[in-house]
């Protein structure tokens, strides 16, 4: 069969016209909600994990870690119910009354009661739901070096990792991260590890949080109140302690020289009372990721693709490697205010650390690095008072991360 030249003609044109065939497109990245720094009866908290955990899937949160002291919810553990102990009969009762009378084991054992608490596999079985919410396996290594507590959650563990002790605070600290960097290795799950609560009986400064190397993760903000994130005396914050370590990450190679980024958690231990010591609800993440699933939750984190809140919400954060974009998910009757901070070494009080460079009340907010910048990070802060404050007047905030030109 031939084809006159005036059919071939219009068949040509027509294939000129056709769209062109849609490729596979990439998977559209979401933000989830998150708390990796929350503790059970399985270890100093003061509630049955499915209690804590009941709290954050009723507040709308994505991704929670469990991140008991020492240890991970796996095995048996009875816990003993007594009036005016961490575990009392109205607690139970609550339990039984949210869950159903089968989901308690309870036993008697040397004239007590004793309920045996959920282990983190019953508890996914119970809670996960695709896309919807997702406990991610979790533990904060708890060590220290004479005096100085260094306490690191480590994150989608497969198992517990035991503290490793060193013979400095330095050492300590460096152990434990690489401990939870073979444990990611020999399992083959992404893994992370965050230093926490720098301030914590003024155990680490500027220097340690410098020197860290294959993790470059700490907590800016801890919701529990004994922690010190804010300047007390000559003792500086949980911030400035940011900016100087940066300062000597970027400028003097400390560490692996790579970027520190902060995090927001709760420390919760207690989940009966609004307003007490560590309550849920003071800090979190919004982690902008491909999937609700925990390699993609962490591997968002380890290449910075997340701020930390307190209540500030943002639409979208964008560089292209010369401006940084903020865009604010306004609510009615707020304002804002980012400001735009970082070390510069060229301009102004040339190499102190955390100079404020911009400060602007726009949405979104820019800022263009003049390329004279170790670094420049910003910091959200609203006109609404925090609902369940750290401490009294505080105002709903976002940190995002540091980039550099």
């Amino acid at each position: 069969m031939t084809l006159s030249l005036s059919t071939f003609l219009i068949g040509l044109i027509l294939l000129l016209q056709a769209p062109p065939a849609e490729s596979a497109a990439e998977p559209e990245a979401n933000w989830y909600r998150g708390n990796t720094h929350t503790h059970t009866l399985w270890s100093d908290g003061d509630a049955p994990p499915e209690h804590a955990v009941k709290w954050y899937v009723d507040n709308d949160y994505d991704f929670l870690v469990l991140s008991d002291h020492n240890l991970m919810q796996q095995g048996e553990k009875w816990f003993k119910v007594e009036e005016g102990g961490r575990l009392t009969p109205s607690k139970v009762a609550e339990v039984e009354t949210d869950f159903g009378t089968e989901w308690v084991k309870t036993r008697e054992s040397e004239g007590a009661t004793e309920m045996r608490l959920r282990t983190l596999d019953e508890l996914k079985a119970h809670f996960d739901k695709p896309d919807a919410f997702l406990l991610i396996p979790g533990e904060e290594v708890t060590d220290k070096y004479r005096l100085a507590q260094v306490h690191i959650n480590a994150i989608n563990l497969e198992s517990s990792i035991d503290p490793q002790h060193g013979d400095s605070v330095q050492e300590t600290i460096q152990n434990n991260l690489d401990a939870i960097q073979a444990h990611g290795k020999a399992t083959g799950r992404a893994v992370l590890g965050h230093l926490n609560h720098p301030n914590f009986q003024k155990s680490l400064g500027a220097t340690n949080l410098a020197n860290m190397k294959g993790e470059h993760f700490f907590e800016v903000y801890n919701g529990h109140r004994s922690v010190q994130n804010e300047q007390i005396g000559d003792r500086p914050s949980t911030e400035t302690l940011w900016d100087r370590a940066l300062t000597m990450r970027l400028r003097d190679g400390a560490g692996d020289g790579e970027l520190l980024y902060g995090l927001a958690t709760d420390d919760a231990h207690d989940h009966y009372a609004a307003d007490a010591v560590s309550v849920p609800g003071r800090g979190w993440l919004m982690v902008r990721a491909e999937n609700l699933d925990a390699d993609s939750i962490v591997s968002a984190m380890k290449r910075g693709d997340f701020y930390a809140s307190s209540g500030v919400e943002l639409e979208a954060i964008t560089f292209d490697g010369k401006t940084l974009e903020i865009r604010i998910k306004e609510e009615p009757g707020v304002d804002y205010v980012t400001e735009f901070l970082g070390t510069s070494e060229g301009k102004g009080d040339v190499g102190t650390p955390g100079q404020m460079l911009f400060i602007t009340n726009m949405n979104p907010a820019t800022y263009t690095l003049d390329g004279d910048e170790l670094y420049v990070r910003a910091r959200i802060r609203s006109t609404r008072l925090h609902p369940r404050p750290y401490a009294e007047g505080d105002y709903e905030t976002a940190w995002v991360q540091p980039v550099k030109p």
